[in-house]
Formats: structure tokens, C-alpha cells, sequence
């Protein structure tokens, strides 16, 4: 069993049974048909990737929560199944099953089957007031994406099921059992669904993955009990956090050295109820994660503006009153936010979110709500906490004189391209085509490399640019310093967007840059070092999907003449085998003997051109009478340049892997262990990963 993370552990009772009453199908609005669905899923969900994957569980999940939010559940359990399903379960009202009046159907069936049907339009006390789901879509979506779906309702003592293929009722709702008396959840709902594997990439969900989102809804609802199981895996994590996001942002500043205590700031103002955490770090970003009823907004919205707004002017406000600064040199918002961690949850009865997803929230009165809230709450807390207040303002002063010496260091940078011309650094060997989207340019580990490249590139389009060591650790670096760094600055100039707030991403030269480093300890470190510098300051050529990996192979194995490339050791065994086999097979074959004499002669060495082949000082062998050779390559200028080409440059067979942000939080957090400033975080995953490591050099 893994292990329990909990921060207080009760017993769970059953839903509200009483209140179920009130709970019927006249609380249930249709708005329009399911059949779009099918035809174009990435509208509702996304995309058909493990994302959207992923995204049913969630859209069930918010269903739950819902109810939760609403005061009528307290216990959500979600079991991935052996068999490629997933059951979510709850312990509220349960899904009304009464007729409804205007599709003629079961109310639950309406719910599964019909778009923008569910208990969250008709605005009285018996539907939701505050909601996160999908507003009827995300069942229904769910349902029309699954082979096949079963839903169990806990009702008035009884047990009603329904079955579903591909969206359709396979019946009528039925009762197939009783609710005992001893059983302590006498309400509620169970949905268990199998997804469509003609319509996503992938059917398999991660544990991780799953784990990771219903934490952060743990955290979002104080008091509600999440149970995830993996049947496969045999494993089983349970949730509760009685601090709520308070306890969520410890847990998010838990390597990270601290420079405030928790702030929390609450109040409903009208009907928008503000739940703020803050807490100041000596990070040098910014982190806020926006909620709206309990859904994440990565891109914000209307709650984080008023949020920075007050913050920028209650903090201003105390720095002039207490003295710090004058109010003609106030500080910005950036100054502000530098290491500032905040989680903003607001509850709202009629979220309006940008795109399917709830990427933005756009409601305008939650911004004089947040604004409000903030700017009262924060004002008190200042004044009654002049110790702390004082760490924030001094570390926002810091931030400002950094900011000064970042920008006469960037401006430095553009300036020295202007003065020369827009010339490009030194060791560019830059290609000729002037389109950026065919463009390419690699990132190569030293001049060795750097030669090898350059002479076995396509001129046309692909650009080189060797690296002189490893550069900076920008994870522990302000711009200034960062910018101090002569291979930084030659690769900021290459790229041609700028940096800092005058990076302009349309004057992007590239639109393909590869790492390219070598298969050993040091390359992966100047690798993870380059990883680190474009994703904190030049985030949106991830994002825009303009970041590759180079996949150099390990290895070269040969048989005789014939001889491939190896990427992995798995991958090397198997080729070695074939390559033998195809040997002997052809000894079989061979009738005369003279001539099968002469071919092993020729198979114990190595072919004319060994020194372009690059074979020297491989590992040797031999199978049954037939020689091998194995060559590792530890660095990419034991290749030569032919080799360079077909096994890591040319579009044609090269393999690179793409690198994305699937979520920026997780993200944020394994860079500060593998590259911030404390040290034991980072030897607790180094412990907990080392056996997983292959191919190490030591």
C-alpha cells in the first residue's frame, strides 16, 4: 500500500439523505442534443490525448465536487479498474431517476444523454449555486466518449442502475437492490466508464496524473475525503486537508526557503465568495494559481487582475506611509511579485469561462470582489504584522534595483547587436535560408561537436551553435547575472527575440532549436542547465512547441559489412541478435566453402573504412564464428560528420523528441529541486529515482 497522505483522518457519514427530496427531475434544464460530440471532441475536452483523457475523469470528478460544494457530499472515491475502466463515487444526493418533464426521459438518462442538461441552470436552492462542472456537459461528453458506461444511483432506499453503449441507453432505468440500513452511505452516485479507444490516442490512465489533480481538489474543498485506488498497481491514496489552501501552499513552499508566513485572506462579497493563501519565497517568479469553483484557470482571468491591482497598491500604499520609499519612486507590480506564491479560489454562482477547458474565468464582478477582499484584508494584515510586512517591502525594494541592473544588462545585449550591425555571434555558423519556419537551429556541446555539426549539416536550413561549457544555473540567477554570461548572450542574440519584458517571440529566428549534447553525465547536466534557461525566460518558445531534444544513439553495432544504430541498450541487444542471425544465415547458404572462408576472413576485421565508420576502440566479440563489433558513443564528436548527419540531423530518419509543459506546476517544482539552492530536497529525489537510472556513467 502506498502511503496514507492525510492531515486528519475522520469517518465519513453518509450524504444528506433528508435534502434528496428537494432534489428532483424539475431541477434538471435541457438546452440541446448530444450528437456533436463524437464528431468533434477536442471542442469539449480539448484534445484526444492523454489530456483529454484524463479530462473524463476530471469532468466526473467536478460533478462530485459539486455536490460537495453544495454541502450534500463528503466523500469522493475514484478506482481505475484492471480492465481499463474508471468508477467515480460519491456519497451525495445521487442523480435524481423521476420522469422529466420536457424530454420525457429518466432524469438521470436526460443527464448522460442530452448536452447542457443538469441541476445548474435553473438558479433555485435545490439545484447548485455554485458549480464547477461542466454545467450538464461534462456527463453526457463523458458518456458519448466510452464504449460503454454504467451509472448507479443511491436514492429512497433503492439501487437504480442504467447502461449506456456509445451515448445510447441500453433500457430503462431499473432497481436492481436496496440501500441496506447499516450501510453508511445511503445516497449517492457511482459512474463507471470505459473510454473510446477509436477516438483517443491512448486508453491508459496514470496514477500519477490522476493523483496529482484530485490533490489540488483535496485542498480546494476543507473536509472533503478523496479515496484513489490503481487496481493494477494495487495502491490506494486518500486525501483530506482540514487547513484547505492554506495547507496547499505549504505544501507547494516546501523547498523553498520562506520569507513570509502564510497570509490568508477570506470574504464573500455579494455572492462571490474569495478564499486567498499568499506567501513570499526568495524565488525570484511569480506563482498564482487561479481556481473558479474549484476548476484550475491556468491562463487567470478577471480574479488574478484584481488580485495584482490591490496587491500592487496596498503594498505601494504601506512603502510610502511607513517610509521605505518615496512616493514619487514607487514600485511596480513586477517589484511586487517577484517570489510571491498565491492561490486564489473564488465561488461564484455563473462562472463564464473562456473555452471549453476553463482556461480564463471572465466574470467582471469577481475583480472588484477579489480587488476588494484583498485590498481591505491585506491593508489590516500589514499594519497588524509589521515585521513581515517589512520582509515583503524590502525584498519588492531588492526586486526593483534588480530589475534596473536586469534591464541596463538586456539593453546592453540589444544594444551590442544594433551597434554591430545585427551581426550574429562569432561561433554561429548560421544557414542561408531567411524563412524562420523552416529554419533550425542546434544547440551543440562544444567546438568538437561544433565542428562535427557544421560539417554535416543541410547549410540551407540548419544553424550550429557550439556552447563553450556549461552555462549558467539561472534557476539561482536575476536576469542581471544571467546576462553576464557570454554564452547566454550569444545564444539570446541568435534566437533574436529579446528577453526579458521586451521579448517579442514574432522576431523568433528558429522555429525549430535542438539541444543536441552528448549521452553521458555532462551532457545531460548542460542539457538540463539549457532546459532550465528557456523555461524561465523564454517560456513561450515551449509552449509554441518550438523546443526539441536531439536523440544521438548510444550505440553502433556491426556484423561484418552491415551495421546499424542502437538508442537504447534493449534496443542494441535486439539489433546485435538480427545482425547475427542475418550471419549465419547466410554462412548456411553459401555453397562454396573457399568463399565462405573468405567472408569470415572479412567478417573478423573491420571493413577498409574503419576510421569513417568510426569502429576503433569498440567492444569486440564473437558469436558461433561470427565477429561483432560494438562502438558507445559517449560524445558526439566520435562521430564523424557523415554519421552526424544520418543518425541525428537528417530530417529523414533523425529521432528528437518535442519538449512540452503539460503542467506548468509540477514543472515549476522539479526544477526548483534539480537546480535551486536547497540541497536536501534534491537528494531525497536523487535516492528516490537512482534505481531507475540507466545507461550512467560514472
Amino acid at each position: 500500500m502506498a502511503k496514507e497522505e492525510k492531515e486528519k483522518s475522520r469517518e465519513t457519514g453518509s450524504g444528506s439523505a433528508g435534502k434528496s427530496a428537494q432534489y428532483t427531475s424539475e431541477n434538471i434544464t435541457v438546452l440541446e442534443g448530444l450528437e456533436p460530440v463524437r464528431k468533434r471532441p477536442g471542442m469539449y475536452i480539448g484534445s484526444t490525448s492523454s489530456t483529454g483523457l484524463h479530462h473524463l475523469i476530471w469532468e466526473i470528478v467536478d460533478n462530485s465536487v459539486d455536490e460537495a460544494m453544495a454541502g450534500h457530499a463528503t466523500k469522493i472515491g475514484v478506482l481505475i479498474q484492471k480492465d481499463g475502466g474508471v468508477t467515480v463515487v460519491d456519497n451525495g444526493r445521487g442523480i435524481p431517476v423521476d420522469l422529466h418533464k420536457q424530454t420525457k426521459k429518466s432524469a438521470l438518462e436526460t443527464v448522460l444523454t442530452v448536452l447542457h442538461a443538469g441541476g445548474k441552470f435553473g438558479g433555485d436552492a435545490s439545484g447548485y449555486k455554485v458549480s464547477g462542472g461542466l454545467h450538464g456537459v461534462g456527463a453526457a461528453v463523458v458518456n458519448a466518449l466510452s464504449t460503454s458506461l454504467v451509472a448507479q444511483v443511491k436514492r429512497d432506499g433503492k439501487v437504480y442502475e442504467q447502461k449506456f453503449k456509445i451515448g445510447k441507453p441500453q433500457g430503462q432505468v431499473k432497481v436492481v437492490g436496496k440501500v441496506e440500513k447499516n450501510d453508511p452511505e445511503q445516497t449517492g452516485t457511482s459512474i463507471t466508464f470505459y473510454p473510446d479507444g477509436s477516438i483517443f490516442e491512448t486508453v491508459e490512465f496514470n496514477y500519477k496524473t490522476v493523483l496529482e489533480h484530485l490533490r489540488s481538489q483535496a485542498y480546494l474543498t476543507k473536509g472533503l475525503h478523496f479515496i484513489i485506488s490503481d487496481e493494477q498497481a494495487g495502491l490506494t491514496y486518500q486525501y483530506y486537508f482540514e487547513g484547505g489552501i492554506l495547507s496547499y501552499i505549504r505544501q507547494i513552499n516546501r523547498n523553498r526557503k520562506a520569507k513570509s508566513n502564510p497570509i490568508y485572506l477570506t470574504k464573500t462579497v455579494g455572492e462571490v465568495a474569495v478564499e486567498i493563501a499568499i506567501q513570499y519565497t526568495d524565488d525570484f517568479e511569480e506563482r498564482i494559481l487561479a481556481y473558479a469553483n474549484n476548476v484550475y484557470n491556468p491562463e487567470g482571468g478577471m480574479h488574478v487582475t484584481g488580485f495584482r491591482t490591490a496587491l500592487t497598491r496596498v503594498i505601494n500604499n504601506y512603502a510610502v506611509k511607513n517610509g521605505y520609499v518615496k512616493e514619487s519612486e514607487k514600485l511596480t507590480g513586477e517589484d511586487m511579485r517577484e517570489g510571491l506564491n498565491a492561490i486564489i479560489s473564488v465561488k461564484l454562482p455563473n462562472p463564464q469561462f473562456e473555452g471549453q477547458t476553463k482556461a480564463k474565468l471572465g466574470n467582471p464582478e469577481v475583480r472588484s470582489a477579489v480587488e476588494q477582499v484583498v485590498g481591505e484584508a491585506l491593508e489590516i494584515y500589514l499594519e497588524e504584522h509589521p515585521q513581515e510586512a517589512g520582509k515583503v517591502v524590502e525584498k519588492a525594494i531588492l526586486a526593483a534595483k534588480a530589475r534596473l541592473a536586469a534591464r541596463a544588462a538586456r539593453d546592453s545585449v540589444i544594444r551590442k547587436g544594433v551597434l554591430e550591425g545585427l551581426a550574429l555571434p562569432g561561433k554561429l555558423a548560421d544557414c542561408s535560408e531567411s524563412d524562420p519556419s523552416k529554419c533550425e537551429l542546434y544547440i551543440v556541446e562544444g567546438d568538437s561537436a561544433g565542428g562535427s555539426a557544421k560539417q554535416g549539416r543541410d547549410r540551407r536550413n540548419q544553424a550550429i551553435l557550439p556552447l563553450r561549457g556549461k552555462i549558467l544555473n539561472v534557476e539561482r540567477a536575476r536576469l542581471d547575472k544571467t546576462l553576464s554570461s557570454q554564452e547566454i548572450k550569444n545564444l539570446i542574440i541568435a534566437l533574436g527575440t529579446g528577453v526579458g519584458d521586451l521579448l517579442n517571440m514574432e522576431n523568433l529566428r528558429y522555429h525549430r532549436i535542438i539541444i543536441m549534447t552528448d549521452a553521458d553525465v555532462d551532457g545531460a547536466h548542460i542539457r538540463t542547465l539549457l532546459l532550465t534557461l528557456f523555461y524561465r525566460y523564454f517560456p513561450e518558445v515551449i509552449r509554441r512547441g518550438h523546443l526539441y531534444i536531439a536523440q544521438p544513439p548510444l550505440f553502433r553495432v556491426q556484423v561484418g559489412k552491415e551495421f546499424q544504430y542502437a538508442f537504447s541498450e534493449d534496443e542494441r541487444d535486439e539489433i546485435l541478435k538480427d545482425l547475427l542471425q542475418e550471419a549465419k544465415e547466410k554462412k548456411q547458404l553459401s555453397k562454396d566453402k573457399k568463399k565462405q572462408k573468405e567472408e569470415n576472413v572479412a567478417d573478423s576485421g573491420t571493413p577498409a573504412s574503419s576510421d569513417d565508420q568510426g569502429t576503433e576502440g569498440g567492444e569486440m566479440g564473437e558469436v558461433a564464428g561470427v565477429k561483432y563489433t560494438i562502438q558507445r558513443y559517449k560524445g558526439l564528436g566520435e562521430m564523424n560528420p557523415g554519421q552526424l548527419w544520418e543518425t541525428t540531423m537528417d530530417p529523414k530518419s533523425r529521432v528528437m523528441l518535442q519538449v512540452k509543459i503539460d503542467d506548468a506546476e509540477k514543472v515549476s517544482e522539479i526544477f526548483e529541486v534539480l537546480m535551486g539552492d536547497e540541497v536536501a530536497p534534491r537528494k531525497r529525489f536523487i535516492t528516490t529515482h537512482a534505481k531507475n537510472v540507466k545507461n550512467l556513467d560514472i
